[in-house]
């Protein structure tokens, strides 16, 4: 059963009312993340009210630089499956829109957070802003809270030997192709999810079918060759390799996802499927013929066997 996805837009549903949120973007959900969302439901469940997990779409970044590269880890589908194996008993999603970016910070927490969203306490991390021009800080969610009978508590960052765990760390960690780094933040590897389209089977013609897939509003790690898994919607994961890029050999560039799952030869056109992230191969290459891009798609198979197998 999947938890509800409610609407900031909208008034929060009765039984839903009088929650604990935690509250920030939680694109990814990474260890950091996980911490606020844990106190966040141990809270409600202490107290017995609902537990919620906040999150904003489109990113506050896309709304002010939308000509910026694509950034996400997550799509929603994915962050409302995370938050509900958390723990939560309900995702919210703030429309992030010209409306809530004027939103004063006093009525982002009177208006919003508890008029219509029936909200009792918020867990956050305590770097989080809010309200117009970011305005708001925890120390104004606690006193004009406090004012007005929300409580709220400021989680501080999580570390580990590399510093603080953040998206930004993921990022660049998936852009230098470091899967384990990003995997050990992620507490999972990088998934992108999308549906498998047609293209120009040339990965059929050369005896490695694939199964394309376009990665959208996905953060682009650094092109070249994965060994990934794939899940299909039944539930079976399949071992492979996959290329990331622009396939400089064929022409005209076009970028994709192209999986080649092992031992595998069942239709994939138009379901939906992941494609988990373990590890990088090598980069992105022209090759002089497609005899030797196939000798190369063979070790890289091979490789990726290895890697996944161990």
């Amino acid at each position: 059963m999947t938890i509800p996805r409610l609407y900031a837009s909208q008034r929060t549903p009765d039984a839903l009312r009088g929650g604990v949120v935690a509250l920030g973007n939680f694109d990814g959900f990474h260890l950091g993340h996980q911490a606020v969302a844990g106190a966040a439901i141990q809270q409600a469940k202490a107290a017995g009210k609902p537990a919620i997990i906040a999150t904003f779409d489109p990113h506050p970044v896309r709304f002010f630089a939308p000509e910026s590269p694509w950034f996400r880890l997550t799509t929603l589908d994915q962050r409302q499956r995370l938050f509900e194996k958390a723990g939560a008993d309900a995702m919210l999603v703030f429309d992030f829109d010209a409306e809530l970016a004027a939103t004063s910070a006093e009525d982002f927490i009177v208006s919003l957070l508890m008029d219509r969203l029936g909200i009792s306490a918020v867990v956050t991390g305590e770097d989080f802003t809010f309200g117009h021009k970011r305005g708001g800080n925890i120390d104004v969610m606690r006193d004009l809270g406090a004012a007005h009978g929300l409580t709220s508590t400021a989680m501080g960052p999580v570390v580990d030997d590399g510093g603080v765990i953040s998206s930004s760390r993921i990022r660049n960690a998936l852009k230098d192709g470091d899967c384990a780094t990003a995997t050990a933040l992620l507490t999972r590897p990088f998934t992108v999810e999308g549906i498998v389209q047609h293209g120009d089977k040339n990965g059929r013609l050369l005896g490695f079918p694939t199964a394309n897939i376009d990665m959208g509003h996905y953060l682009r790690p650094r092109y070249g060759i994965y060994a990934v898994k794939g899940r299909l919607p039944d539930g079976r994961v399949l071992n492979g390799a996959a290329n990331l890029g622009i396939r400089p050999t064929f022409d005209p560039p076009k970028e994709l996802l192209e999986p080649h799952f092992f031992d595998f030869a069942e239709d994939l056109y138009g379901q939906n499927i992941e494609i988990e992230f373990h590890a990088f191969i090598r980069g992105e290459a022209k090759f002089d013929s497609l005899d030797a891009l196939m000798a190369q798609m063979a070790q890289d198979c091979d490789e990726a066997r290895r890697i996944l197998g161990a």
